[in-house]
């Protein structure tokens, strides 16, 4: 896929950076991850039902999602947004509710590449190292990398 995710985890560091290119302009990239039902359908893994509870992308707003996996397995996510301005940013808590207590804070920069093109860079501050392990231990790159590319059918539609 010309647009692949990248993700990095330098050694020793309790953070994780992804970028990620879609051939669509900031605004629907921006907009699917404002609108509920949009996440709902591309986050997560595939084969996954996002089932999202709460879902308000403004800056004071909270969210919380439950995705659902092909066997019926749960995995509940919560957070706030404390940051969010239009077409531009937005820094999130993250919290998997199957390790509490342990609670990310992310940024997502939407930087506008001309022609129709948008370039999503992420970086996400785990508070220990370990919990930073965790968190690529899972499978998270694969889950993002499969939402991600939903998204890109989703703002190309």
């Amino acid at each position: 896929m010309s647009n692949a995710l990248t993700v990095t985890a330098p050694e020793g560091l309790p953070f994780i950076d992804f970028e990620r290119e879609f051939d669509a302009p900031v605004a629907r990239v921006f907009a699917a991850h404002r609108d509920p039902a949009l996440v709902a359908q591309w986050s997560g893994p595939d084969g996954y039902v996002a089932d999202v509870k709460e879902w308000d992308f403004r800056t004071g707003g909270a969210w919380h999602y439950v995705h659902r996996g092909p066997e019926g397995d749960e995995y509940a996510f919560r957070g706030t947004f404390h940051t969010v301005r239009e077409n531009e940013f937005a820094v999130q808590t993250f919290e998997f509710l199957g390790f509490p207590d342990v609670v990310s804070i992310e940024s997502l920069t939407f930087e506008d590449l001309g022609d129709g093109r948008t370039r999503l860079r992420g970086h996400a501050v785990y508070p220990t190292l370990e919990a930073r392990d965790g968190m690529v231990a899972s499978g998270m790159e694969t889950g993002m990398s499969e939402g991600y590319d939903r998204l890109e059918a989703i703002v190309t539609a």
